[in-house]
């Protein structure tokens, strides 16, 4: 947990943890943490202050009631910014948030039927597979034989995936081909592209 300022605008260095932790990924050491002997300090406003040693890095932090934090400690030496720390994180936070927000998830659903399957419980399945197409999800839509069924896959089982192929025809792509696996085949289809 980071203290708070106090109300004279100066911050408390000591007590803070060894490595803070922003989001999940990145990680910035701040004010004593940093243990190198010399920086490259940033100020406040952007400009260049030069390579000093951490001390006076840290005093100058101070003089303006702002944080020495790392922010690239790879390079050498390493660089470290004069920032309100809290106001840091917050950023960072909210452009991770923002590039999930961004993100677009899609989910392959799986319908699963027989050769045999009756008329009325195919145009259901088909309903839903519908749903969730415009859901813009994929589908995996799978034909599992039983005993001696296998036998027709070729043609019984072509069949049933054709029909439902043509009854998805207007908002439905093939992406996958029907193949057999094992005592299943099954086939994959996505949303219409516009």
């Amino acid at each position: 947990m980071i203290p708070s300022r106090s109300a004279s605008g100066g911050s408390n260095i000591k007590g803070r943890k060894k490595e803070v932790e922003i989001g999940k990924e990145i990680r910035a050491r701040i004010n004593d943490q940093i243990t190198c002997d010399k920086v490259r300090v940033i100020g406040a406003d952007g400009s260049q202050v030069g390579i000093e040693s951490v001390a006076v890095a840290l005093k100058l932090a101070e003089e303006a009631a702002l944080d020495l934090v790392e922010v690239s400690p790879t390079a050498e030496p390493p660089v470290c910014r004069i920032m309100d720390y809290g106001k840091y994180r917050y950023e960072l936070n909210k452009k991770q948030q923002e590039a999930k927000k961004k993100q677009s998830v899609i989910e392959i659903k799986e319908i699963k039927l027989r050769p045999k399957t009756e008329k009325h419980d195919l145009e259901f399945k088909i309903k839903n597979i519908r749903k969730f197409l415009e859901q813009n999800n994929k589908v995996k839509i799978t034909l599992r034989f039983r005993g001696r069924e296998i036998v027709y896959a070729d043609t019984i089982g072509m069949d049933v995936l054709q029909k439902m192929v043509e009854a998805l025809s207007d908002t439905a792509e093939i992406l996958q081909t029907p193949k057999m696996e094992g005592r299943q085949m099954s086939m994959f289809v996505g949303p219409k592209r516009k």
